[in-house]
């Protein structure tokens, strides 16, 4: 992608940003898929070619880290055990009851194999909260929904891309499904990004005592978005877990410290900034990325999989609310309607099915990819839509 077609597609950002400035009506990120795939049929936009790279290594980093430091601390530990629950064991049961019913149904549309549906269902397993935990933290009045929802997000971005792997590397064949294996491999992924992210993540803050200059205290705080990914990633260990775990040690840290605000206040007035930009590109390019496999016949199929998928998801956090709390029976239901139809999918959907695209040779995977895009994007649509006046209905009752 060159300068001048960012440049273009940030001045696009900007105008979806100032359309709807409560973000409750017209979610900017729904905008700007939408908007991409109108631009999708422009010629001079058909020369972009997203890859799984650029969303990963660029992208990712950047958006985890200002999720993860601007995360509180006290929420995530007021919420750690579900959380905890919902982004591990529950991830790992959503994957595999959800691809129980892609296989189900999926019989009835064309031919698919257990493997592949379970692969769809890793895809559509990872949350994106961009498009609404804005929108829950003005609308809720519960606001643990919003921390949630976000908390979760960021922690079921690894584990996801974990399971992923292993059920991609099953359905192409390239690797045969050992448990243990697997197990090794999810804890070695995992436990390492968490480790190293919270190490490096310490350091940094200790770091930044060093200066009081603001601008060189961003320059560390950059250094860390990017620096803990990459550093992970070259042992073998998730570089989401590492960003996450870095960007909320970095918070605790500040924290603690005494001049809290200054770092803050540093920080937030240039990520403030980075976050909208990397958030109008990415989404403007998933959907110019996702128009090519959005021409296909079984529509049918991908909203019976995204409501499929939803009421799953709304069983297991149900679940998990009454195993962990002894709230009243009502309560707890609202509250996991709401966390369910928040679980939208979105950028990390997208860099599964592109780098299932590149595994997958001679487009051996092309018909799961189509579904699964298609699922994406109706859960984009459908449910950044539906969130507020859902989470108003709630409250009224």
């Amino acid at each position: 992608m060159t300068a001048a077609l960012a440049t273009v597609l940030l001045c696009i950002g900007y105008l979806a940003f100032t359309v709807d400035k409560k973000q409750e009506n017209f979610p900017v990120p729904v905008v700007l898929v939408l908007i991409g795939i109108g631009l999708s049929f422009l010629p001079y936009f058909k020369e972009i070619e997203v890859t799984e790279t650029m969303i990963y290594d660029v992208f990712l980093p950047g958006l985890l880290f200002v999720s993860a430091y601007q995360f509180s601390t006290d929420a995530l530990r007021k919420n750690a055990g579900i959380i905890g629950l919902l982004s591990t064991v529950g991830l790992g049961l959503t994957i595999a009851l959800v691809g129980l019913a892609v296989y189900w149904i999926g019989g009835w549309f064309f031919s698919i194999s257990l493997a592949g549906a379970m692969v769809i269902a890793a895809v559509l397993a990872p949350t994106d909260p961009a498009s609404v935990v804005s929108i829950l933290k003005k609308s809720s009045p519960d606001k643990s929904i919003a921390d949630i929802v976000d908390g979760e997000s960021m922690i079921n971005d690894g584990t996801s891309i974990v399971l992923f792997s292993v059920l991609a590397g099953i359905y192409l064949e390239s690797q045969s499904f050992d448990v243990l294996s697997a197990l090794g491999e999810f804890f070695y992924v995992s436990a390492g990004g968490v480790i190293l992210g919270v190490a490096v993540g310490w350091l940094l803050s200790k770091a930044v005592h060093i200066t009081h200059h603001r601008d060189y205290q961003v320059m560390l705080s950059i250094a860390l978005a990017y620096g803990a990914f990459q550093l992970a990633e070259s042992f073998g260990f998730s570089g989401v877990l590492a960003t996450v775990s870095a960007g909320i040690m970095l918070s605790w840290e500040f924290s603690h410290a005494n001049k809290e605000d200054h770092y803050r206040e540093a920080l937030s007035g240039f990520w403030d900034v980075v976050e909208p930009s990397l958030l109008s590109l990415l989404f403007l390019l998933i959907g110019i990325e996702a128009t090519e496999h959005l021409v296909w016949d079984n529509w049918l199929l991908a909203i019976l999989i995204l409501f499929v998928s939803i009421a799953i998801r709304f069983v297991i956090v149900g679940g998990t609310f009454k195993l962990l709390a002894g709230t009243k029976h009502e309560a707890i239901w609202k509250k996991a309607l709401l966390i369910s139809w928040s679980g939208i999918r979105g950028s990390m959907s997208v860099f599964l099915l592109l780098q299932l695209g590149v595994m997958a040779a001679g487009g051996a995977a092309d018909e799961l990819i189509s579904l699964s895009f298609s699922v994406v994007i109706l859960s984009l649509i459908i449910q950044s839509l539906g969130i507020h006046p859902l989470s108003k209905l709630l409250e009224s009752k």
